[in-house]
């Protein structure tokens, strides 16, 4: 497919430059388009998953990513999305973190043959000639209109240092070199990127006249509002020393209902239609859903070892939401092999259940419910499943031909499950 397309259908489109152009562009040649990394810390964190599986179905596309380490810029700071002044790293720091990004991207794309590129703008901007750039590259920029940047604008109220408006100026002028050196046509980030994405544009056209374009990802938060990569314990971090995999696996499993589809899209290589159908399932199956999403992140981030070890504990510790294979699928969480010994379930006899059982009486059996009067109040409360069905009657029976190959799945909420099996 188009990778445009591709983006658009998965939601990664929130502004471009010009669709119809880029859309040919990418139908037309191997596209080079770059994204830069700021090297603040010696790991990315869940944050930047966006523009890093943007950059890594760029690939799967035929087209070649750059990832753009701010070694330079990253000595001067981003205003972008921030509030305070950034703290300014040295030299050092920023050299150790680069190449540790490196070996954290490499898990995304692929660096061998020059199929990727990761580059470090320290390389051209540490060393510029102050009054050489300015007469040759600051006279194309008026002041008046990086103000309105958002960037900036957002800063003014609790002020904006003159190192961080250069900024802008900056990262223009690397889509400029990128261009000229790398015959990079795209940049792309997020959405608050916008306004130094199009700065870059312009700048590029007015050296080299050369058309060159430009697309942002959406900022992405829970449906709470919350910003996406934080956790109760703080950021959600890529490095399985600073986030452990079990960890990560839990935050994508605990994955609001109404965020599946969206996260789905951004953090899995699953099909756009397998997407469709497994957002579609209703509780409690959507958590099967939920154990797809969680493990195909975990697998890409940590590989099928980590992701496999993460999903075989939640499954022990909570129960599989999905014994019986019912939710199709092409992940490898299918070759999870073991996981149904996790599965919680109990005996009964078919002598037992041969005059019928009540599902309230099915429900305190289970230990699902601790007496009649707990198993009706969760019934009434809407949160007792058979299935994926919910229980509206607390006076059904249940009989012999209610258990699906021998097995009745019952459900208190959305995560608390035990099977009754008949012996």
């Amino acid at each position: 497919m188009n990778l445009y397309d591709v983006l658009k259908a998965r939601g990664f489109i929130y502004q471009v430059t010009d669709e119809d152009a880029i859309r040919d562009l990418f139908q037309k040649e191997m596209v080079t388009g770059y994204i830069g990394f700021d090297p603040t810390a010696d790991s990315l964190h869940a944050g930047s998953l966006v523009p890093i599986m943007a950059l890594a179905h760029m690939q799967r596309c035929g087209h070649r990513p750059i990832a753009l380490v701010g070694g330079g810029t990253g000595l001067v700071g981003d205003p972008s999305g921030k509030t305070e002044t950034r703290k300014l790293l040295d030299a050092d720091d920023i050299e150790r973190n680069a190449k540790a990004l490196k070996r954290q991207l490499s898990c995304y794309i692929s660096f061998e043959e020059g199929k990727a590129l990761l580059i470090n703008n320290a390389d051209w901007l540490v060393e510029l000639n102050y009054i050489e750039f300015l007469r040759d590259v600051g006279k194309h920029f008026s002041v008046n209109k990086m103000l309105t940047a958002e960037s900036v604008k957002q800063r003014l109220e609790k002020g904006l240092t003159f190192i961080e408006f250069n900024y802008m100026v900056l990262q223009a002028y690397d889509f400029y070199i990128l261009n000229r050196e790398y015959g990079c046509a795209l940049q792309m980030g997020g959405q608050d990127q916008w306004g130094n994405i199009v700065t870059g544009i312009d700048l590029t056209r007015r050296i080299s006249g050369k058309d060159v374009f430009g697309l942002t990802f959406p900022l992405i938060t829970s449906s709470s509002g919350e910003k996406f990569g934080k956790s109760v314990q703080g950021a959600v971090w890529l490095d399985a020393q600073k986030t452990p995999p079990y960890e990560y696996y839990q935050f994508f499993r605990n994955t609001m209902d109404s965020d599946v589809k969206r996260y789905l899209g951004y953090f899995t290589f699953l099909q756009v239609d397998e997407i469709e159908a497994l957002a579609s399932l209703k509780p409690p199956l959507l958590n099967r859903t939920k154990e797809i999403l969680a493990y195909e992140a975990t697998r890409i981030t940590h590989g099928e070892e980590q992701a496999r070890n993460a999903y075989l504990a939640s499954v022990e510790k909570f129960g599989e939401s999905d014994p019986y294979r019912r939710v199709e699928t092409s992940s490898s969480i299918l070759r999870s092999e073991g996981a149904n010994a996790a599965h919680p379930s109990i005996e009964i006899s078919k002598k037992t259940i041969s005059d019928g059982m009540s599902v309230i009486d099915a429900f305190v059996f289970s230990g699902l419910c601790s007496s009649k009067g707990e198993a009706r109040r969760l019934i009434r409360q809407g949160g007792a499943y058979i299935g994926p069905k919910r229980i509206e009657d607390e006076s059904v029976i249940l009989v012999e031909d209610d258990f699906i190959e021998g097995a009745l799945e019952l459900w208190a909420g959305k995560k608390r499950h035990k099977t009754i099996t008949l012996k």
